[in-house]
């Protein structure tokens, strides 16, 4: 089990005087940067700045190796056949975008279904009710029980031969459970699509930080993620897709870098992946995200998950003993994945997440962009602690502490 404590000294962010004793507890959201992630950006402009893909002189050159190099990381890190499988783009959202306006626009049709969970992100649901609106395809919801779990039952029930697309969570960002990805992804390409098998897209910007991620062993047609949710940066993230899908699509965005030859009628585009990556890339972001995943690899994820799970059993069962807490998801919290989602009667999660924070805690409040999901847990929202590689038992203690004075805080009496 790694140390905690030594590791927050990678991170500047901590140090900062601004900073001093803060409780960092809202890493579902985003998580900080390590000194290596920033020293990786800063060297990418002191030493290799020139515009990536463009230029025959050294300087270029070395952009381009060191953007392409971030890129091959990721289709390690994730165990992708190849790196063209590897589209970097801005974050999770903009890479089901893509999906949407590409393949789904231009695959769906008036009959065809598309498979989304009731616990997702809203980036997860308004791209698909796009294409609904646009194409008459229909949007179908998976259900799951108050502990978060979808069954099986559930699932083959809902996914058959008029479904199209099946888009789910990997992680759920509010129950923080894990979904049976690969299994739902195994029935879909049988069952869906008249037999022929359904497109599976994966919504990974919560598992990557918590789980080793294998697309290959998932099966997943495509998998998304963000960059600043596993110690990178902001305003990054990629899109994994198998060749068989992007060779089919049209671009998302068209400009300079991803063409190969443009005539006033019309446009050949670049091969793949920069068919995908119009205009000028992002590279220093996508270096810093390469420095991110060498760092949380160094780690190890069984000693990840094993520090996940140990901090949020004492968070749940911390807060478990005050009868006016109430923990949202499953009563296993090794399952998870460090986010304990909950409520305190008679006091609202805007009010929680002020009140730790003049205790120097912070913690998510509010419909988590699951709004749908609060709807079916009939809350109009909640609070959220959520945990990483940095917190510590004693913050896990601390907070419990507390949580135990924020109803008298209110000026409530029990």
């Amino acid at each position: 089990m790694f140390n905690p404590e030594e590791i927050k000294k990678d991170f500047p962010i901590f140090s900062a005087s601004e900073n001093e004793g803060i409780i960092y507890f809202d890493n579902a959201a985003t998580t900080q940067r390590p000194l290596c992630v920033i020293d990786a950006i800063s060297d990418f402009y002191k030493k290799n700045n020139a515009n990536p893909l463009r230029g025959l002189y050294g300087l270029s050159v070395r952009a381009t190796d060191a953007y392409e190099n971030a890129r091959q990381r990721f289709a390690d890190f994730i165990n992708a056949e190849s790196s063209q499988e590897i589209i970097f783009t801005r974050n999770t959202s903009e890479s089901i975008n893509l999906i949407a306006y590409t393949y789904g626009m231009s695959q769906c049709k008036e009959g065809d279904e598309i498979v989304i969970s009731c616990m997702e992100h809203h980036s997860n649901i308004l791209p698909w009710q796009m294409v609904c609106k646009a194409t008459g395809a229909k949007l179908v919801w998976l259900e799951c029980d108050e502990e978060g779990v979808i069954s099986r039952e559930e699932y083959q029930s809902k996914i058959g031969e008029k479904t199209k697309i099946l888009s789910i969570a990997h992680v759920s960002n509010v129950f923080g459970i894990t979904n049976p990805v690969k299994e739902m992804a195994a029935y879909a390409h049988e069952k869906g699509n008249g037999g022929k098998g359904a497109c599976v897209v994966v919504d990974g910007a919560q598992s990557l930080p918590h789980l080793k991620v294998d697309v290959r062993d998932i099966n997943a047609d495509f998998y998304a993620v963000s960059g600043h949710k596993v110690l990178g940066p902001m305003g990054i993230g990629a899109l994994y897709a198998k060749l068989s899908f992007l060779n089919q699509m049209e671009p998302f965005l068209r400009g300079g870098e991803m063409i190969e030859y443009v005539t006033r009628e019309s446009a050949t585009y670049a091969e793949l992946p920069h068919k995908f990556e119009a205009g000028t890339v992002n590279a220093a972001d996508a270096v810093g995200f390469a420095a991110a995943l060498d760092y949380v690899s160094k780690l190890g994820f069984d000693e990840i998950k094993a520090h996940d799970d140990e901090l949020a059993g004492l968070l749940y069962e911390g807060m478990s003993q005050y009868p006016y807490v109430h923990i949202i998801g499953n009563k296993d919290a090794r399952r998870h994945s460090g986010i304990i989602t909950f409520t305190i009667d008679g006091v609202h999660p805007h009010d929680i997440a002020s009140i730790l924070d003049t205790e120097k805690i912070a913690v998510r409040a509010g419909h988590h962009c699951a709004q749908p999901l609060m709807q079916k847990l009939n809350v109009g929202s909640t609070a959220r602690a959520s945990l990483y590689i940095y917190n510590s038992r004693k913050e896990v203690e601390t907070f419990v502490e507390k949580i135990s004075h924020v109803r008298e805080w209110m000026g409530i009496k029990d």
